[in-house]
């Protein structure tokens, strides 16, 4: 005889409706259009903070959040502010969502159990966001020596390969072509990784960069868990045409693709991981002594700085970039002391220099 559902008993009835509760927020996020990539990474944290608190979400408390912040500070490898702050807010919209009325999981839980889930996340315990900046200070922009050394030990390594025949020298130049282009528009690892052969377009304002005038990034940085953001990156560069060129004339259908849409593929049909552009740059730079603490990200900052230092105007720098704040693009700057220097002597010449008078100026006094 088969039992109906509604005399089954249920095991673990709490490991069960937490399950059931960071169900109904993932759809509740999804409802909202937020990608899943931020639906998994907060559920993930979510799970974190209760596998420390060990108790159900009706359970917690204030001071769980205190404590787990304390061990989230002091730990073996202690976290960054704003990766804390990510992981408490985590907890602040599950915990809003769970104690929101009109999703009915306050009433289960006390005919369940007799007591509710409550917000345990509160201004008096969670970090505040006050700094506009907090990356690690000695991580900086690469100077135009540093640059061209990592653009020129990136080309003899392809070159070696190269002469010597060796299976590798593919990848290579590919990667030796990825780092050009993530400095030549100063792009984010994602947003290069993801990039289409077809995502470079003709500037009608610059017909000498050919077909590659423009950079259409189209896996910008999200905002608050939304879709990706897409921007136009004018090519500044005159040596970004050819190598481009190269790569994708030469290189690049030697890959033998099914997908000919791929800008950096792998030997295996797929597309390159940001491990990998990760792990080839820390090859490349401990190749040359170069700060540990640099990586990828550091080629983006060298790209703001350096076009500052150019001349380019700010808010030209800021549109190029994706900022959506120009005190964002000037966290990223980085400028060298030389230039900070001829900055102020142009500036004190400007300010101090005598008058001059019409006999020094080729006219006649009146």
């Amino acid at each position: 005889m088969a039992l109906r559902p509604g005399n089954v008993s249920v095991l673990r009835p709490a490991d069960h409706l937490f399950d059931d509760m960071l169900a109904g927020w993932a759809a509740q996020q999804s409802s909202r259009l937020l990608s899943r990539t931020t639906t998994r990474t907060r559920e993930s944290q979510v799970r974190r903070f209760a596998g420390f608190c060990s108790t159900p979400p009706w359970e917690w408390t204030a001071s769980d959040v205190e404590e787990w912040t304390s061990e989230l500070l002091s730990g073996s490898r202690p976290l960054t502010v704003s990766t804390i702050r990510g992981y408490q807010n985590a907890v602040a919209l599950f915990c809003s969502y769970v104690t929101d009325l009109r999703y009915g999981w306050v009433d289960q839980c006390m005919a369940m159990f007799g007591t509710h889930p409550v917000q345990v996340c509160h201004e008096w315990n969670t970090a505040v966001h006050v700094a506009d900046h907090e990356a690690r200070p000695p991580v900086r922009p690469l100077t135009r020596a540093e640059v061209q050394a990592l653009f020129d030990l990136a080309d003899d390594h392809v070159d070696f390969a190269r002469s010597s025949k060796r299976k590798g020298w593919l990848t290579l130049f590919r990667d030796a072509t990825l780092f050009k282009v993530i400095y030549a528009y100063g792009l984010r690892r994602r947003e290069a990784a993801m990039l289409d052969v077809h995502d470079f377009t003709r500037n009608p304002k610059a017909l000498e960069f050919g077909r590659y005038g423009v950079c259409n990034v189209r896996w910008g940085k999200a905002s608050r868990g939304s879709q990706p953001r897409r921007r136009a990156v004018l090519t500044v560069f005159e040596w970004t045409r050819p190598v481009l060129e190269e790569y994708v004339t030469d290189v690049l259908p030697r890959f033998e693709l099914a997908d000919s849409a791929v800008l950096w593929p792998t030997e295996r049909q797929g597309r390159i991981r940001l491990a990998h552009i990760d792990d080839r740059f820390a090859d490349w730079r401990d190749d040359l002594g170069l700060d540990p603490v640099l990586h990828p990200h550091c080629l983006r900052h060298s790209y703001v700085t350096h076009l500052i230092e150019d001349g380019f105007d700010p808010l030209f720098v800021q549109q190029q970039a994706g900022h959506r704040w120009g005190s964002t693009t000037a966290l990223y700057t980085g400028v060298s002391g030389d230039y900070r220097n001829r900055v102020l002597r142009h500036a004190l010449d400007e300010a101090f220099a005598p008058p001059t008078s019409p006999t020094d100026q080729g006219g006649t006094p009146r």
